[in-house]
């Protein structure tokens, strides 16, 4: 079969749009992800419209944009915050020609006035697509018949004391988390940076963008998407038994920590942790599973991968990684290195490097080889699982 013909620009420039969403659609899209993706939809369409109609203002009539969308579930505060986070190409893609290469022409960057304009369609059409479902936000019957209560009781209080920042088990229930350095008479900040826009409990941002050169910073993004909701080096275990998570930066009230009993935090990771089997990360656009355009918008920016560790067990130990073409499956030891920054094929012994010579599976051989390097061919005990420990603080949080 013949390969589509490649873009001819290696890469694109990305932006990135952040939309927060009102309390209470936070509450029903946590449990029911058939409704999150059905949110998720309207609001990438409104994104790809909004970006085709700006094409044509510059003779690009068929252009076509591409997303990557990662669904969130937690804040700042190890609270519940279901938002997306989409990778939008800052521009679109064209065909040159019935069969030809795909072009890509870049787009300026949105006003403050367009993200509002797009922030209003969005908020509306959601509000029509939570009517036609019987979610009436504004319907005071909404609330009693919450379908996660009816399913979960447990799960239900867990989830909306953490999307409210308060307690829901243990003989704090109902309070606030604590925090430490806070002022309860400082005012509400509402962010006015550019390219930020505030509608009726919805937020969009989008004044994040990545030129198409700057494959590191991309990277860099992207692994801000796809971190985990909590550093380990900011929990602290303090004398008393209780955690201690410190804030990136401090908030707007001074607040710099927040100080959690075990049952708590538990409480607060059980409400963030996803159901199983669905995805959080999901494609739109020209990058779509089945889009028409997706082998061609990415053929040229496969990376180039290393040839496999398999690949290259006939290799000579002192050859060099060769380099293969542009390939979809990436070698499991490339992916402990960029996942981890773990090189497992680095000696630990002379520093040189290892490659697979064979498997071997036959007894005989197998205890032979072990004689040979005078290792014992007795089957060890499993080592007890690793545990990490907490940082134990000295200073007990003041005033908490």
């Amino acid at each position: 079969m013949r390969r589509p013909p490649r873009r001819r620009d290696a890469a694109a420039p990305v932006r990135q749009w952040v939309l927060s969403l009102p309390y209470r659609l936070r509450y029903l899209l946590a449990w029911d992800h058939a409704l999150a993706r059905a949110v998720l939809g309207v609001y990438v369409r409104v994104l790809l419209g909004f970006q085709r109609h700006r094409a044509r203002r510059y003779a690009a009539r068929d252009g076509r944009s591409g997303c990557v969308t990662v669904i969130q579930r937690f804040g700042c505060r190890l609270n519940l915050n279901i938002h997306f986070h989409t990778l939008l190409s800052d521009g679109v893609f064209f065909a040159e020609g019935k069969e030809g290469a795909l072009g890509f022409r870049p787009l300026p960057p949105p006003t403050d006035d367009e993200v509002g304009v797009v922030l209003a369609r969005i908020a509306a059409r959601v509000h029509r697509l939570l009517k036609r479902r019987g979610l009436d936000p504004g319907d005071a019957d909404l609330f009693q018949a919450d379908p996660v209560v009816v399913e979960s009781p447990a799960l239900a209080g867990i989830n909306s004391a953490s999307i409210q920042e308060r307690i829901a088990l243990g003989p704090r229930a109902g309070a606030r988390v604590w925090r430490v350095g806070d002022d309860p008479d400082a005012p509400w900040v509402l962010s006015t940076a550019p390219r930020h826009a505030h509608l009726a409990g919805f937020d969009l941002h989008a004044n994040v963008a990545v030129p198409a050169a700057d494959r590191l910073r991309l990277e860099q993004l992207c692994r801000y998407l796809l971190r985990p909701a909590v550093a380990q080096d900011r929990l602290r275990l303090l004398d008393d038994g209780r955690i201690m998570l410190t804030l990136k930066a401090a908030w707007a009230d001074g607040t710099r920590q927040l100080v959690f009993e075990p049952l708590e935090l538990l409480e607060k990771l059980a409400a963030l942790t996803p159901r199983p089997w669905i995805n959080l990360v999901l494609y739109h656009g020209v990058l779509a599973p089945h889009a028409g355009w997706r082998a061609r918008v990415i053929a040229s920016s496969a990376p180039p991968v290393e040839t496999s560790v398999a690949a290259s067990a006939s290799a000579d130990a002192n050859d060099e990684p060769t380099t293969a073409p542009f390939s979809r499956h990436w070698a499991w030891a490339d992916l402990m290195r960029r996942a981890f920054d773990i090189d497992v094929l680095a000696c630990s012994s002379c520093g040189g490097r290892m490659r697979l010579i064979a498997t071997v599976e036959d007894p005989d051989a197998i205890r032979a080889i072990l004689a040979t390097l005078a290792l014992s061919d007795e089957r060890a005990d499993r080592a007890p699982p690793f545990v990490p420990s907490l940082n134990t603080s000295h200073t007990a949080a003041s005033g908490a």
